[in-house]
């Protein structure tokens, strides 16, 4: 049996039992990635995001991870004033019974730039921290034979005018080096990164030549170098809010589409409401991308 999936124009295939029902082997991880959530209390997006944890649950992850953007437009919004946008993610961060592991996007940068002139956050990044118990956001964890490395992507910057970029700083490339120098060469590792570490979305979409500067980790190349003499199996990406699969030079590359698609107003490029359950079998990966059923509710003229 073969479930096509549709995604930014292309088809791939997953051979297999597909859906979140598949037998399990002894030897296996399985586990959810979601990513590009813009929680906000309007569009009934509480009831969505609730829908979203229970279609989760029904896969019996042993572990979540959520890939960025879990609330919206927290970059230009004032300090103190996103509240109610982190409550209405929660409805989906707390129900779901599994843990959940998150990594930050742009939005999730509170207070960066706020755009009713009040003073931006000392730390954009402290209320993200504050609220899920991280003493730093990026990270790495060990389950299954596997090495998980979670990396912090949206950095601040005054060469565009949008104030951030896809880009791994100097301080994590170091804390990155140091990290892998303890896996070992065969062990096979999954990083996950809100930017694109490769894509080919822009140039499906707008032609080539055409990755802005806030589209991807713009020092890509300095990232994967380090993984040169390593085992990268998969990284896990979001940011575009599309499906794709782009398998380089043995590793997968997976963006996770969005909880949100089309920023809550339905499906976008053929990407609907959604999430990727994979599926580690030793050095095979497959996965699935499962729509939990939402119609959107946003009005158009919103």
């Amino acid at each position: 049996m073969k479930k096509w999936i549709i995604g930014l124009g292309l088809a791939l295939a997953w051979p297999g039992v597909v859906g979140c029902a598949a037998e399990r082997e002894a030897t296996s991880l399985d586990f959810v990635f979601f990513t590009d959530v813009h929680a906000r209390p309007q569009w009934d997006t509480p009831e969505a995001l609730r829908k979203a944890a229970r279609v989760i649950n029904d896969c019996h992850p042993a572990f979540v991870i959520a890939g960025g953007d879990l609330i919206t437009d927290g970059f230009q919004a004032a300090v103190g004033t996103t509240g109610p946008f982190w409550d209405a993610y929660m409805h989906l961060h707390n129900g779901i019974t599994s843990p959940v592991h998150v990594v930050m996007g742009n939005h999730d940068l509170v207070g960066a730039r706020p755009s009713d002139g009040s003073p931006p956050a000392g730390d954009p990044r402290a209320l993200f921290g504050e609220t899920f118990g991280l003493e730093q956001t990026y990270r790495s964890f060990d389950t299954g034979g596997y090495h998980f490395i979670l990396l912090n992507s949206p950095q601040l910057t005054t060469a565009n005018p949008y104030g951030y970029e896809g880009r791994i700083d100097s301080a994590q490339l170091a804390w990155l080096k140091e990290d892998l120098r303890q896996v070992a060469p065969e062990t096979p590792i999954i990083l996950v990164t809100h930017f694109p570490l490769l894509t080919a979305f822009y140039q499906a979409v707008d032609g080539a030549d055409t990755i802005p500067v806030r589209g991807m980790v713009m020092n890509n190349d300095e990232v994967l170098e380090l993984f040169a003499r390593h085992h990268l199996l998969l990284v896990l990406q979001g940011h575009t809010h599309a499906f794709e699969a782009i398998q380089w030079r043995g590793s997968w590359f997976l963006t996770g589409g969005a909880i949100c698609a089309k920023w809550w107003r339905g499906p976008w490029l053929g990407t609907e409401e959604g999430f990727l359950n994979i599926r580690l079998r030793g050095d095979t990966v497959t996965w699935n991308y499962i729509d939990y059923g939402w119609d959107a509710r946003r009005p158009p003229d919103q």
